[in-house]
């Protein structure tokens, strides 16, 4: 293999947006993430989000029509 071609390997820091931070291994520093294994439908077994309609409903709504 080259030498001095592959980018440091190094500890980094997980953010999620429900706040929940763990450590992992990345090429970055820190990572944003929008769902983890915290929040995470399949793994809680709840359903954090409710139904969010579609792009028209929420026109519609937005608008007032009907």
């Amino acid at each position: 293999m080259k030498a001095d071609i592959h980018p440091n390997y190094k500890e980094a820091t997980v953010t999620c947006a429900c706040g929940n931070t763990f450590t992992t291994g990345s090429v970055k520093d820190e990572l944003r993430v929008e769902i983890c294994s915290e929040c995470h439908p399949f793994f809680t077994g709840r359903q954090k989000f409710v139904e969010r309609g579609g792009r028209v409903e929420k026109f519609k709504k937005k608008y007032n029509m009907d």
